[in-house]
């Protein structure tokens, strides 16, 4: 682990002064070394055999210090960055001090990276805060109900024009520019009209149709269409209808409840829609009080946030888009472009979300310095649960392995986040939600003095 020399500076931002030991420079020549060797044939030895040493002699320290430090600095940089233990916010800007010109000799660098700002803390114990009233609306409840019987639906052939809610079974074949291309045929395809089930104007045309009718079709892809050789292109599709089917939907009776359910009666499987419903309106009414606890604090503290660390933030929270984007296959480029605005719009509008990220991390930080809020072996150990299981390992050994490089840290960050929130919503004083709009939407000197940015005193009018 390397002992990183931390100063502040203004603005929410530090300097680290690095240096990585002789020895850990060594092993990353080393390593850069044998990666050469792979593509080097030296006299007595096969080819990606030959040693370390032997390869810097033939093509010089430096240019195997410079591979190594290629490889080897990001690797540097985490690891003082988990030992410096500062929060960081945004990229850093690295500065190569002093390299090594031969073996034996150590690298120093330094950096200068925004952080977490601090809070200076007003009330944040006993806050009154809106919490929605958990009572699931009856029509919560039918529409699920009738979701249960849309499952349950049997579908009648019938011998008429085919309306709304209908289902047909029908063939189709599509063209563009004359031509015919991917996904744009298929046989006994079944389309319910109404479900917005392919392209727009695609089902309206159908509406009317009979049993052993063929028409033609005319829609257009629309312009953020997936595949991308579509999208904004006009379709002509012939389309033979085979069958008109009758959605026949099951009555609402107790029959009904004991075909659907493992209740008796409609009453009995109503109520545990409700049940299940209310559950889950209760978690979101938690984890919507929670946050507007912190919020309440985070009003009452006072954090300074510099204009570059929150465009900084702002453009944290695009990455972590983009990361969530490409693990569901989506490249960010596509994504903005269905949508319509670039990289630069979206960070700019993501910058109100950003200041109030911060303002929160900052709240909480400070919270939970000041109530001395710890994290036992046992918390850190059950956070670890989940991740362990992942990677078919115990939480005990993937800590452990954690605490190897410092990266143990961020869990016991997190965990100590987290029990600052819930020392926040254990304090705050639930009040109805109109309620609490009402006190937001009351004026008062201090809120104008904020929209405006004059300093009001007493006295003005």
């Amino acid at each position: 682990m390397l002992t990183p020399r931390v100063s502040e500076l203004p603005g929410s931002r530090v300097s680290v002064e690095v240096e990585v030991p002789a020895e850990d420079v060594k092993r990353a020549v080393d390593r850069a070394a044998r990666t050469l060797a792979r593509e080097m044939r030296l006299p007595g030895f096969r080819k990606g055999k030959a040693p370390p040493s032997l390869v810097i002699q033939r093509v010089g320290f430096a240019a195997v210090f410079e591979e190594a430090l290629r490889e080897g600095l990001p690797e540097w940089y985490e690891s003082a960055l988990l030992a410096s233990e500062v929060a960081p916010v945004g990229d850093p800007g690295i500065e190569l001090v002093a390299t090594p010109e031969e073996e034996g000799e150590p690298l120093s660098f330094k950096f200068e990276i925004g952080v977490r700002p601090e809070a200076k803390l007003g009330e944040y114990k006993g806050l009154e805060v809106g919490k929605e009233e958990v009572a699931p609306p009856d029509e919560i409840v039918d529409r699920e109900l009738e979701r249960l019987r849309e499952g349950f639906a049997r579908l009648e052939p019938v011998e008429r024009a085919a309306r709304d809610g209908d289902v047909l079974l029908i063939d189709f074949e599509g063209l563009v520019d004359g031509k015919a291309f991917e996904g744009g045929k298929a046989s006994d395809h079944m389309l319910e009209l109404g479900g917005g089930q392919l392209i727009e104007g695609f089902e309206e045309k159908l509406a009317g149709a009979s049993a052993g009718e063929t028409r033609e079709v005319k829609a257009t892809f629309p312009e953020d269409y997936q595949a991308e050789e579509l999208a904004g292109k006009d379709a002509v599709f012939t389309v033979e209808v085979k069958e008109v089917r009758e959605k026949i939907l099951p009555a609402l009776d107790d029959d009904f409840a004991a075909e659907a359910s493992e209740f008796e009666t409609l009453a009995e499987l109503r109520d545990d829609i409700g049940r299940r419903v209310g559950e889950v309106m209760g978690e979101r009414a938690e984890q919507d009080f929670r946050l507007a606890a912190v919020e309440a604090a985070a009003r009452e503290a006072t954090v300074e946030l510099p204009d570059e660390l929150v465009a900084a933030r702002a453009e944290e929270r695009w990455d972590r888009t983009e990361r969530q984007l490409a693990a569901r296959g989506m490249d960010g480029d596509a994504y903005l472009q269905m949508q319509g605005r670039t990289r630069e719009q979206v960070i700019e509008e993501s910058k109100p979300d950003a200041e109030a990220e911060l303002r929160r991390e900052a709240v909480l930080a400070a919270i939970a310095e000041a109530e001395g809020v710890d994290v036992n072996e046992e918390e850190l150990v059950e956070a670890l649960a989940h991740s362990a299981e992942h990677e078919r390992t115990t939480p005990e050994k993937l800590l452990a392995r954690l605490r190897e490089n410092g990266r143990d840290r961020m869990v016991r960050e997190d965990i100590r986040m987290r029990k600052a929130i819930d020392l926040v919503a254990e304090a705050a004083t639930p009040i109805p939600a109109e309620q609490a709009k009402a006190r937001e939407d009351i004026w008062t000197p201090e809120k104008e003095r904020e929209e405006s940015g004059e300093l009001w005193t007493p006295g003005d009018d």
